[in-house]
């Protein structure tokens, strides 16, 4: 079984290269992992071990690193736990998440999370 969960950014993307005031990042992480519960909670819970991967979007085509946004994605998938569709993020319950360039478009991440067979 295979879901496909699209989060619309809500604030900017947290890149780990970036040097936050603890509390401007605490409002980009909390502003994240609101829009990842909100874009999940509607969706039946998942059995455990899923692989996350994750695909940015962006509205231009500069060149980054998709590996730079491990913290938004961390957010989201905390999101994803309070909505209840995961019941743990530990590396016993997901694989992942992979990030990969998704392309030009507005800005959003979609992660694409498949139960593995255990």
């Amino acid at each position: 079984m295979s879901v496909t969960i699209t989060v619309p950014a809500p604030a900017a993307f947290i890149n780990t290269n970036t040097r936050y005031h603890r509390m401007a990042k605490a409002n980009l992480t909390k502003a994240w992992r609101h829009a990842g519960y909100v874009a999940a909670r509607n969706h039946p819970p998942l059995t455990p071990p899923v692989r996350i991967i994750a695909h940015i979007y962006k509205p231009r085509l500069g060149r980054y690193d998709p590996n730079n946004l491990g913290d938004t994605t961390k957010a989201i998938v905390d999101g994803l736990v309070d909505a209840g569709l995961l019941t743990d993020d530990s590396y016993k319950h997901v694989i992942g998440p992979d990030h990969r360039h998704g392309g030009k478009g507005p800005a959003a991440i979609t992660l694409t999370i498949t139960q593995e067979e255990t």
